[in-house]
């Protein structure tokens, strides 16, 4: 793969070729398009700092309602108690999650990014709607224990890119 230097000067982005055929330039996506490809998604990558600034990076299942995406810890085995994504937000509660969809056709590729304020939340009326929601759409979170805390984004942004905006 090759960038072309032209293309960087005269946009101040790099412009990809592989020499098999035209570049994927590529478009944002319209804000109420990125949110129905989120909430879709099944997965996405929750991005926190912890107290020195060190990033911090863990796929999630998550839920979205309105302009909030929920996220809980399932019964599954984790290494301890103490989740560094949960100190990371009460250190820094600014966060990023990302969805994003891979295919070998550049062309059908997209992601999206939701940026946010997290908070940590016990509070039993908001786990019950974030596992409910959960469970809805994950089939296996109906067979292991959740609790809380539950993760909520308040989403400030959504930023989204399409690899040919035409899909």
């Amino acid at each position: 793969m090759a960038v072309d230097p032209a293309a960087v000067k005269m946009t101040g982005h790099p412009r990809v070729s592989d020499g098999l055929g035209p570049c994927i330039r590529g478009a944002r996506m319209e804000e109420t398009e990125a949110r129905l490809r989120f909430a879709w998604a099944r997965v996405a990558t929750l991005a926190t700092v912890d107290g020195s600034g060190a990033p911090h990076l863990v796929p999630v299942t998550f839920v979205v309602l309105g302009a909030t995406v929920y996220s809980a810890v399932d019964g599954k085995p984790k290494r301890g108690t103490v989740l560094r994504r949960h100190a990371n937000i009460r250190a820094h509660p600014r966060v990023s999650l990302l969805v994003q969809h891979w295919d070998e056709d550049w062309a059908a590729l997209w992601w999206v990014r939701a940026d946010g304020d997290a908070t940590l939340t016990d509070d039993p009326a908001t786990v019950r709607r974030a596992t409910g929601m959960l469970r809805d759409k994950y089939s296996q979170y109906r067979d292991v224990a959740v609790g809380g805390p539950v993760i909520e984004v308040d989403v400030t942004a959504w930023h989204g890119w399409l690899g040919d905006p035409r899909r």
